[in-house]
């Protein structure tokens, strides 16, 4: 039941914030930053330093406040890292591409596995393979119109676009089906100045877009 209600809170938090840093202080900052603007689902991609220290602090400072947050890892290249970031207190796993020993060993610990897929045969394979929600990537590339696309023959896939979503097009991303998206530059860039009130007010906007598009599918 732990990879189910994993998937409620990935579902619920609804945009996963893309964390990248040049150092481990500047990803817990930005992560924090990000929570405190209200968006509830953190990636810490393997291209920050000791990326699964960061994910250890994260973890341990939200383990008893699940509602806060849910706490991933990304840039997940093979089964050995993702065991490294699943044991210290990753979520879920994200990979820029699918990978069958990343899929097993998730599945072996009972934690969402959310593959990078472009094509209906990737996403088929992915789906053999247990993976539960599929990440729509680059999303540049492919654009809402791809969601139906997908759709059309695999109805019931979970689709998460990453690259190229934001504040302007969330919307059409969400009207097109996607049950998550993934955001990351322009909501990390002042990270990189230093500026984390930034980062917490553009995560304010994210999160009240998000608010907005709910309250209209639901109203």
């Amino acid at each position: 039941m732990k990879r189910m209600e994993i998937l409620k809170r990935l579902e619920k938090a609804g945009v996963i914030a893309v964390v990248r840093g040049k150092d481990h202080t500047e990803a817990v900052q930005a992560s924090e930053a990000i929570l405190a603007g209200g968006i509830k689902g953190i990636e810490v991609t393997f291209t920050v330093p000791n990326a699964q220290a960061v994910i250890q602090e994260l973890a341990e400072t939200y383990r008893d406040r699940e509602e806060e947050a849910v706490i991933g890892a990304g840039t997940v290249l093979d089964a050995m890292t993702a065991r490294l970031a699943i044991m210290a207190g990753a979520e879920f796993i994200v990979s820029p591409s699918f990978d069958q020993e990343t899929a097993e060993i998730c599945n072996l610990y009972q934690i969402p596995y959310l593959p990078g897929c472009m094509t209906i045969t990737e996403i088929q394979q992915a789906l053999k393979s247990g993976a539960d929600i599929i990440k729509l990537f680059p999303g540049s590339v492919s654009g809402p119109s791809m969601v139906s696309a997908v759709k059309a023959p695999l109805p019931h896939v979970n689709l998460m676009p990453t690259g190229g979503v934001n504040l302007e097009n969330m919307a059409t991303w969400f009207e097109a089906g996607v049950v998550a998206v993934g955001v990351g530059g322009n909501l990390l860039a002042p990270a990189a100045k230093g500026d984390f009130e930034q980062v917490t007010e553009i995560a304010q906007h994210y999160a009240a877009k998000l608010a907005e598009i709910r309250g209209k599918a639901n109203g």
